[in-house]
């Protein structure tokens, strides 16, 4: 194999496929990526047999062939090449060694055969259809910081990507829950989508999709079947395994009857949430929220450091309540809301509110409170 390319091509598709690359792993195969020089292009392959990302970049081919690197060395090598450089890549006639060359840099890299490189078969991905890139990004950043990183509940740990009608519509729907926290979000869903099963894509895909969806303003094509999902953004294409669980009936948290409204403004609150848990313990964060007419009165305290206490006029004109909520998950639930305000539904200290933008809104999330 020899290849030429722009540095700047060569980092950028490396930026997209050494992430699945696991820094510590037992078969030193996954350690690489696969470089494959074919016509006009070098085709890069990275896998953490569970994630597969591909990408092709133009190239100047003057010896066809296929090898394998170490991910993050060839990376960092890049990374630190300088800007606008050239850089060549050769098999040289050792075995096991490849020369990669720019400007009067060489380095002498160790490889191991492609032929050992796995492949992450899909099979038939029968449902197919496309989404706009602002779509996608928003399904995906209203719902990921809900998913749960307890491994032992691991059907929670990814996004719930299903369709179904509501109100004469078909929509695609996203859902992340951890147990003290759920967000849900919909989009009207795009031609094909209608029918695919329900699915979990797992957390790590979800953070690689994020990064790569940030890069693109085109639509992008997803496929999937029960148990694989493939992305294709442009020319980067992910394909990943999904969680093999069945997602709990979400619909059953959601509470319907929440007869106390609490409008916001969203800018002072998070920030008067922020201030006054500073003084919360690491361990349990909880905020204090006493409602009464038309005053929100923020609390905390703790033992060990003090108290602080805030006030904001808020509209509110049901009952007094006081009630505790986590202060992280308040400000990432605030930190997701679009608008100006923020509508909160509550019931009583011990049942769970219901978080929007409005009545309505395409997202909703639901908070359980804390004892304070």
């Amino acid at each position: 194999m020899k290849v030429t390319l722009e540095r700047s091509a060569l980092l950028k598709a490396l930026g997209h496929v050494h992430r699945v690359v696991e820094r510590r792993t037992t078969i030193p195969i996954l350690s690489n990526v696969l470089l494959n020089a074919n016509g006009r292009v070098l085709g890069l392959k990275a896998t953490d047999l569970d994630i597969e990302v591909t990408e092709s970049i133009p190239a100047d081919v003057a010896q066809a062939g296929a090898t394998t690197l170490p991910a993050h060395t060839l990376y960092d090598i890049t990374r630190k090449l300088p800007e606008g450089a050239q850089v060549s890549l050769e098999t040289t006639g050792e075995s096991g060694q490849l020369l990669m060359r720019s400007g009067r840099s060489r380095f002498n890299l160790q490889s191991l055969p492609e032929s050992d490189f796995p492949d992450l078969a899909s099979g038939e991905l029968a449902n197919k259809f496309t989404l706009a890139s602002t779509d996608l990004r928003k399904l995906i950043a209203k719902t990921q910081f809900a998913i749960s990183t307890e491994e032992t509940r691991y059907y929670l740990n990814g996004i719930f990507l299903h369709t179904l009608e509501v109100d004469g519509h078909t929509m695609l729907r996203a859902v992340a829950t951890d147990g003290h926290r759920l967000a849900r979000v919909e989009i009207p869903a795009p031609a094909g989508a209608a029918g695919m099963p329900g699915i979990i894509v797992p957390r790590k895909t979800v953070t690689e999709i994020q990064k790569l969806v940030e890069d693109i303003d085109a639509d992008v094509a997803i496929e999937l079947s029960t148990t694989k999902i493939r992305f294709t953004f442009g020319d980067v294409v992910l394909t990943s395994k999904l969680i093999d669980g069945t997602f709990p009936d979400y619909a059953r948290v959601i509470p319907t009857g929440n007869d106390k409204r609490l409008i916001v403004e969203c800018a002072p609150f998070k920030a008067a949430v922020d201030r006054v848990s500073t003084i919360s313990s690491e361990r349990g964060r909880a905020v204090k929220l006493a409602l009464a007419d038309g005053k929100l009165t923020l609390s905390v305290t703790n033992p060990d450091s003090g108290s602080a206490v805030e006030e904001l006029e808020v509209d509110y004109d049901a009952a007094p309540l006081d009630i505790g909520f986590n202060a992280r998950y308040l400000l990432d639930i605030t930190q997701e809301l679009d608008s100006d305000t923020a509508l909160f539904k509550l019931a009583d200290p011990g049942s769970p509110t219901v978080i929007q933008d409005r009545d309505g809104a395409a997202a909703l999330y639901v908070l359980m409170p804390m004892r304070v």
